[in-house]
């Protein structure tokens, strides 16, 4: 079956929102192509590995004159979208999109809330797919930031998943929660999911003394992991462990200004293979945030031990003790569960099974036996 696949951002590689869309393009355009509709904002130009997927056709939208914005965005208000979404609509991206579908010719899936959002009066007509990046009444923090009633948000996404013929959540915690939000929608599973026929996995982990967090910092829940384990765990950690290294790398980590020189501060790194390699074990020490962090995903395809919190692994199908260890969000207790992760016996064990998932539930191969009609 085509798609037309609309969202709000050039197509980019450098978030995990980012890679969640690289993934799920890469599963539709297997399953009969793609007509990818994008509005030209936050990068240049489209990252180049997108212009290698068989079936792909990139469509670009360049931004609006102020009148026409404004016109839609006071038509979006009126519509029941916040003004943090509503500002980011360019009617182009709808307009172009329904003209490519050709009525109910093609599967519509307006790729997250911004989108979703520019094609509501499209959904009203025709079936479409809203495929949710989270669950984003659960990001408590971005109420903060965009001065946002939960309330308000919660009726958004309420409109958004009622609208919707179909909508796409990452995790089974988002599952559950947009079903408690809106009891009539029609949900489906659609996991983030990494290249992992792609990666080769690293060799088994001999003694290694570094723990690697990875993360794009311009994410405020991964902001917040990074000073619990600056703060917290790594204090706690070298006082039974002084040669442990934190190796951060991803966006944004060039800068942060740690104090100990245990802490490497690596920033992007275009060799995910060799800081994987170097690595004794992977951090995921998230304390909010919703949908699965691609991170994790991504250290099991590498065949890393993973140590993270409870609240990281709820979004991924993923067993404690057997696909890594699972650490209390409280610094002495993630410092042992660190030391237990380092421990080539335990850590070889946990890395196996985590490749194994990752190839049988969380490659682009198992997505696209997911959203075959």
């Amino acid at each position: 079956m085509r798609t037309v696949l609309a969202t709000s951002h050039t197509p980019t590689l450098d978030s995990g929102r980012a890679r969640r869309t690289y993934g799920l393009t890469r599963a539709l355009a297997a399953g009969g192509g793609v007509d990818f509709v994008y509005g030209a904002f936050g990068a240049a130009s489209p990252d180049p590995a997108y212009a290698s997927i068989p079936g792909v056709r990139l469509h670009r939208v360049e931004r609006p004159r102020r009148p026409a914005r404004a016109v839609t965005y006071l038509r979006a208000r009126a519509g029941g979208v916040p003004e943090d979404f509503a500002r980011g609509i360019w009617p182009g991206v709808a307009s172009l999109t329904g003209e490519l579908a050709g009525g109910d010719d093609a599967r519509v899936v307006a790729e997250g809330p911004i989108a979703a959002a520019a094609l509501l009066p499209y959904a009203k007509r025709h079936p479409a797919v809203y495929s949710a990046h989270n669950l984003e009444s659960s990001f408590r923090h971005r109420l903060d930031d965009a001065g946002m009633s939960l309330a308000a948000l919660e009726r958004f996404e309420r409109l958004l998943l009622e609208r919707y013929a179909e909508s796409w959540m990452v995790s089974p915690a988002d599952m559950r929660g947009a079903a408690a939000l809106a009891p009539t929608a029609n949900l489906r599973l659609v996991p983030n999911v990494v290249d992992v026929a792609a990666i080769e996995p690293v060799p088994p982990r001999d003694g290694q003394r570094s723990a690697l967090f990875l993360a794009d910092l311009g994410y405020e829940p991964n902001r917040q992991a990074l000073a619990f384990l600056l703060d917290s765990v790594m204090p706690a950690l070298w006082e039974q462990a002084p040669d442990v290294r934190l190796v951060v790398a991803g966006k944004g980590s060039d800068s942060i200004g740690a104090s100990d020189p245990r802490v490497e501060e690596s920033g992007f790194v275009p060799d995910l293979w060799a800081l994987y390699d170097a690595a004794g074990c992977a951090m995921v020490p998230l304390l909010e945030g919703g949908g699965s962090p691609l991170k994790f995903v991504e250290a099991l395809a590498f065949a890393v031990p993973v140590v993270a919190t409870a609240h990281a692994a709820a979004g991924l199908e993923v067993e404690a003790g057997v696909h890594y260890v699972e650490a209390e969000a409280a610094g002495t207790a993630f410092a042992a569960a660190t030391l237990k992760a380092l421990e080539p016996g335990l850590g070889n064990s946990l890395a196996a099974a985590g490749r194994e998932l990752a190839e049988r539930s969380y490659s682009i191969e198992s997505l696209e036996r997911r959203l075959a009609p």
